[in-house]
């Protein structure tokens, strides 16, 4: 079997230790191992330590999904940890005293902490992130800014790096953030030697606002209604304030003021939103190039597109395509 040479040097990365709860996530706790856990020495990625803590080792615990998971070991093992790791695990209101003990002690002597999805709440309630970048999935976003209030939460990115707190947001950006920090720590031929065995990218562009379901702006009463779908319905044509209150037969003045009463954003705003929308599912579900997407859209220009769907999605529309799109375009187009 090929032995490759060592990539970077022994002693940056010696000691991982996972930290487990009840109703732990599988997946989560998957990543961790596979990033820091799994034998890489083949490769050229020397050893490292791999922990399994529990409050008591030999018990198993709960999964999110009904199995059982065993710690091989006390939280006691964890003071020997470079790397504290924490999965995601069910959201509660309490977590165990001992398990927050523990993660404080390993921050206070200058372990490195990383948290996947929710495992945020769990550096949270450890008083850890009062103060500190963080960030979490996007569906619990609003619920960690509200138990955790001096956390500075930034929900559109992957992950965070403040240092020795690092959080990712949900499931696969765990993937990230781990090779992010092994990047960090020990260099990118070891990250990128990891990623090719995982078979995922070293490195992925963009946040996660491009993984959010938008909302479709609704208004919240029927006046206007005929005139939105009118104006979706004919989605690649130039819009005006004063041909939109024409037809909803208003004063400019009014219609304006009405449709903010509505739908809680300016006619422009909210025909902007509708146009990303509709770019992102012909990006989706058709092969037509960036130009003919901008004008089917009524953005008019391919870098008109970019610019707003970069800005409420995030990315460019060709990176979302390559992530989302169910076919590659015909032709080429720039994005």
């Amino acid at each position: 079997m090929r032995q490759y040479p060592a990539i970077y040097s022994e002693g940056m990365l010696t000691t991982v230790a996972a930290v487990l709860i009840d109703h732990v996530a599988p997946f989560e706790f998957g990543v961790i191992c596979e990033v820091f856990g799994t034998d890489r020495t083949e490769e050229g990625v020397p050893h490292v330590d791999f922990l399994v803590c529990g409050e008591e080792p030999g018990n198993p615990l709960r999964t999110s999904v009904g199995a059982l998971l065993i710690p091989e070991h006390g939280l006691s093992a964890v003071a020997d940890a470079e790397l504290v790791a924490v999965p995601a695990a069910t959201i509660r209101e309490e977590y165990p005293t001992a398990v927050l003990e523990t993660l404080r002690d390993a921050s206070a002597r200058g372990a490195t902490l990383i948290s996947v999805c929710s495992g945020a709440f769990i550096l949270g309630a450890a008083g850890l992130l009062d103060g500190r970048r963080c960030t979490t999935h996007w569906r619990y976003v609003d619920e960690l800014a509200e138990r955790f209030p001096k956390a500075l939460l930034d929900p559109d990115v992957l992950f965070v790096d403040d240092g020795d707190i690092i959080t990712s947001a949900g499931t696969a950006a765990g993937i990230d953030a781990c090779l992010h920090l092994v990047r960090r720590e020990m260099g990118s031929a070891a990250a990128t030697a990891i990623a090719r065995r995982m078979v995922v990218p070293p490195q992925r562009d963009g946040g996660q606002r491009q993984y959010v379901e938008l909302p479709i702006p609704e208004c919240s009463a029927d006046s206007l209604s005929p005139v939105l779908t009118w104006m979706v319905d004919n989605i690649a044509t130039d819009h005006t304030v004063a041909g939109l209150a024409r037809r909803a037969q208003m004063s400019e003045r009014t219609f304006a003021r009405r449709f903010v009463a509505e739908t809680g954003t300016t006619p422009h705003r909210w025909l902007s939103m509708q146009r990303v929308l509709h770019a992102r599912r012909l990006l989706e579900e058709t092969r037509l190039t960036i130009e003919e997407i901008a004008e089917q859209c009524g953005f008019g220009s391919a870098a008109l597109l970019r610019h707003h769907f970069n800005r409420v999605v995030g990315v460019a529309p060709k990176d979302y395509r390559r992530t989302f799109g169910g076919t590659a375009p015909v032709h080429s187009g720039q994005s």
